[in-house]
């Protein structure tokens, strides 16, 4: 039993720097009229301070399910909150009526869809995914 552990460690450690290498991306629709957004706009959009694209179109953001790598992820990166922070803003923004987070739309490849079929959503997905049917705006670093 002991030399399968030794393997399902192995295997963890060679997968884990392939997981770290994955790349989050901010994409919307492919008829936007523009081609990239700041950190600080995309922030905006996600902790709702703001609710329009930069040629002033109205923007629903995205999120992916709690418990998701990417939204971790971007909720660190972007939102600069991490997953308890980040409920703990929107509950108090629901609380006192001044706001309404994003819709969780599920996995990446729901995200994808959702905003493959309306100019006016955005939301993150690993760069592994993305194609013709969306545009990225912004990676994260």
């Amino acid at each position: 039993m002991s030399k399968f552990k030794a393997i399902i460690a192995a295997i963890g450690l060679i997968l884990a720097p392939i997981a770290a290498f994955a790349e989050v991306v901010v994409v919307v629709h492919p008829s936007v009229a523009f081609d990239s957004m700041s950190a600080d706009e995309v922030s905006r959009l996600f902790l709702g301070k703001s609710k329009k694209f930069p040629d002033g179109s109205t923007a629903f953001p995205l999120n992916q399910d709690e418990g998701m790598t990417a939204r971790e992820t971007f909720n660190e990166k972007i939102c600069k909150k991490n997953a308890s922070q980040y409920k703990a803003y929107w509950s108090k923004l629901v609380f006192t009526g001044k706001g309404t987070p994003p819709k969780d739309a599920g996995d990446a490849n729901a995200v994808k869809a959702l905003i493959s079929s309306n100019p006016n959503m955005v939301g993150y997905i690993d760069s592994s995914l993305v194609d013709a049917s969306v545009k990225v705006v912004f990676k994260l670093k």
